[in-house]
């Protein structure tokens, strides 16, 4: 009779543990699933800027070759362009600084590696951006040098 009170004692502790356990962990679930959904709008934001900018190649500018009829066309001038690809990378900053505001106040594992993903990559489309932009700094310069 002892054996099966204290068993039934025992699944009793083990269940009202897990069900206190489920309660406690809730929020933070709820708070992690929001975060992360809005840091994954925010990473998809990042790649269509990155789409954008793929067809603004300053060497085909710069270089005047001739285009196929599937090439996209270029309607920018030298100017125009650096300020384009300028824009395209202050959005990526701004993308890369709003994820880390929406764990701001929010000390958890997975949503911070999810921020530092999204930072790692805006940066590195940056990167690539930048280097476009320094072609045609440099075809500038060689233009009044």
């Amino acid at each position: 009779m002892l054996v099966q009170v204290s068993e039934a004692g025992l699944n009793v502790f083990l269940l009202l543990s897990a069900a206190i356990l489920f309660l406690v962990t809730a929020e933070t679930r709820i708070k992690r699933r929001r975060a992360l959904k809005a840091i994954h709008e925010l990473r998809a934001l990042a790649h269509v800027i990155d789409m954008h900018q793929l067809t603004k190649d300053p060497e085909r500018l710069l270089a005047r070759r001739a285009s196929t009829p599937s090439s996209p066309k270029q309607n920018l001038t030298e100017f125009e362009l650096g300020r384009y690809l300028d824009y395209c990378s202050e959005m990526l900053s701004l993308i890369g600084k709003l994820a880390a505001l929406y764990v701001q106040k929010f000390d958890d594992p997975v949503a911070l590696a999810a921020v530092n993903e999204v930072e790692d990559l805006t940066t590195g489309l940056s990167r690539k951006i930048w280097q476009k932009i320094m072609i045609i700094n440099s075809d500038a310069v060689k233009a009044v040098g």
